[in-house]
């Protein structure tokens, strides 16, 4: 059996799950999310805790397993606690700017400043010009937006300017030699 998916996924209180079929609605106090299950895969809620299970032993099934749960208890925690990704912006003159908390306008040593929308369910915090915290209740959403924010101006190994997850450690190379 899936290690990952033999784990029972508990429920805080304050969240609410709805199974359908292969569908399952998770709402709690930050907001709603829904996902279907492949048809080989189902889940029911017993005493505070949601179980995923499997109709069969194939190996894609078994993949499917561990996903499906670690899904579900993503969802559980985006809907009670949120996601949240910090970026740091590394290098003289460079800036975030916020414009609301669905926009921020960068300024990345570039001719132009770089404009950068949220999607629905992901908002931005900027404390500081030099920091940049993405916010949203679905953790791939979270993350893909951190990524694509990161990746307008990756951090460079020369001098380390650009921008970077907090915590991030860059490699940095030694530059050219003096003869």
């Amino acid at each position: 059996m899936s290690r990952v998916g033999k784990n029972p996924i508990p429920v805080p209180d304050g969240v609410d799950i709805a199974i359908d079929g292969a569908r399952v609605t998770v709402t709690g106090r930050r907001g709603s999310l829904e996902h279907s299950l492949p048809d080989t895969i189902s889940a029911r809620i017993e005493s505070g805790f949601v179980l995923v299970e499997r109709a069969d032993d194939q190996r894609n099934t078994k993949a499917l397993h561990g996903l499906s749960r670690s899904l579900l208890a993503n969802m559980v925690t985006g809907v009670s606690e949120g996601y949240r990704k910090e970026l740091e912006i590394v290098g003289v003159g460079y800036r975030a700017v916020a414009h609301g908390s669905s926009k921020i306008e960068l300024q990345l040593g570039f001719s132009h400043p770089v404009h950068v929308d949220a999607p629905d369910g992901v908002t931005f915090e900027v404390p500081n010009q030099t920091s940049i915290h993405v916010l949203g209740i679905d953790k791939q959403a979270v993350g893909q937006v951190a990524a694509d924010i990161r990746a307008v101006r990756k951090p460079e190994p020369y001098r380390g300017k650009g921008i970077r997850y907090a915590g991030e450690r860059i490699i940095r190379k030694a530059g050219k030699a003096a003869k």
